[in-house]
């Protein structure tokens, strides 16, 4: 630090240094000097990244700069502290680019008067790591593009209402469920949307995202709860989702949409293209397959990506092509005829990683190469097995070639 304190020194003072980025063990007071002999020379990048005996306070010395543009604030351990709002508010008047990293908010949990119009005029990136303690947030930037908030886990209120932002990722936040929590979501311009590891809330108000364009969406749920607020509350997640042109869900999305007790009233995904669905494929999950099919009446694009969880049953396919019976899910695909009619009418091209030949994957290319009018690709993608695997594998690859096929165009590829 004094090393770096004597070029600083040398420098001209007001000399507009560019950049400065620092990662030390320090005392706060070395840490102040040092930010302050930055911001002397007019520094627009200060990028730090220190650990501290104890906690600290938030610098002050970069609050009145008006020079400073991109600030990024990490501590290894234990944290520091923010000042009060009223002082932090004060600052930043030419700061576009804002990362917090291990926030301590033992005595100020809810943040809800910070990050405002007023305080940050022109900041365009947020991202907020490790807010420990951190209740409830409000975000209203009016310039704001990029938001990311990332492993705050007490988060219970999430409030979001930037009319510009473009891209927001929300991911291990909200880590227990509270039927109280809630999140609202007011960004028309929202093209990119990742809300990945985090717990459902009760209440969820997605309002008017008619400009996104993709959307990750995952939940840590357990398979055995079966609460109706939760499945209810993902129901009008999803349903804020309504406008995507591309959409991921992983596994548990899955389970909650094949709980037959509610099934109801769902908007329709009608403006989806690309649909990719990360899932066991057991018994149990077929059902909520063919509701999302359901609810995509044009889409062009579906990705399945099969999860081979061990404690999942996979009942292989033994059938021999002379054999006119027809299976449990086979019966299902096919009484489920016209409420997939458009999502066959419009789909061209299915992907199905990780296909192991049972008998619930076998069925669904039965029924799509047998249904999928427009269909052009149906690509397979199967791991490596033995010898005897291999043999079975072949025979079943030369039933499929053997299926009905309802387009002409249609090509079926192994890899």
């Amino acid at each position: 630090m004094d090393f770096i304190n004597k070029v600083l020194a040398l420098r001209e003072k007001n000399s507009d240094l560019r950049t400065l980025r620092f990662r030390s063990r320090l005392s706060f007071t070395h840490l102040n000097v040092l930010i302050r002999n930055a911001v002397r020379h007019k520094v627009r990048e200060l990028d730090v990244d220190v650990a501290t005996d104890d906690f600290f306070n938030f610098p002050r010395g970069v609050i009145k700069s008006e020079h400073l543009k991109v600030f990024r604030l990490k501590s290894l351990y234990p944290g520091f502290r923010l000042l009060p709002s009223p002082v932090m508010a004060s600052g930043f008047p030419s700061l576009h680019t804002l990362s917090l990293s291990l926030v301590a908010l033992h005595k100020q949990s809810c943040l809800l008067d910070l990050f405002t119009e007023k305080s940050f005029p022109r900041l365009k990136k947020l991202s907020l790591d490790s807010c420990l303690q951190m209740k409830q947030l409000k975000v209203s930037c009016r310039a704001l593009k990029e938001l990311v908030i990332e492993n705050c886990f007490q988060l219970h209120g999430l409030d979001i209402s930037c009319l510009v932002l473009e891209d927001l990722r929300v991911e291990n936040c909200f880590e227990v469920y509270n039927p109280k929590s809630w999140i609202k979501v007011k960004a028309p311009c929202l093209r990119i949307l990742s809300w990945k590891h985090n717990q459902v809330t009760g209440i969820i108000c997605l309002e008017n995202l008619t400009s996104l364009d993709e959307a990750f969406i995952s939940f840590p749920i357990l398979y055995e709860d079966g609460s109706t607020q939760k499945f209810h509350s993902v129901y009008n997640f999803l349903a804020g989702l309504c406008h995507a042109r591309a959409l991921t869900l992983e596994t548990q999305c899955i389970e909650i949409l094949s709980n037959k007790k509610c099934f109801g009233s769902f908007y329709l995904f009608d403006k989806l293209k690309v649909l990719e669905l990360h899932t066991g494929f057991n018994k149990n999950n077929v059902s909520g397959l063919a509701f999302l099919f359901g609810s995509c009446p044009i889409l062009h694009t579906l990705i399945l990506r099969i999860v081979n969880d061990l404690k999942i049953e996979r009942k292989m396919w033994s059938k021999d092509i002379w054999d006119p019976s027809t299976s449990k899910e086979e019966q299902y695909w096919e009484s489920k005829i016209q409420i997939l009619k458009p999502f066959l009418d419009h789909i061209k091209v299915v992907k199905i990683h990780g296909f192991l030949d049972c008998e619930n994957e076998v069925s669904l290319v039965k029924f799509l190469l047998k249904h999928g009018k427009d269909l052009e690709e149906m690509t397979l993608c199967t791991a490596d097995c033995n010898y005897r695997d291999l043999l079975r594998r072949q025979k079943v690859r030369s039933q499929m070639m053997g299926f009905s096929w309802a387009s002409s165009n249609a090509k079926l590829a192994f890899y």
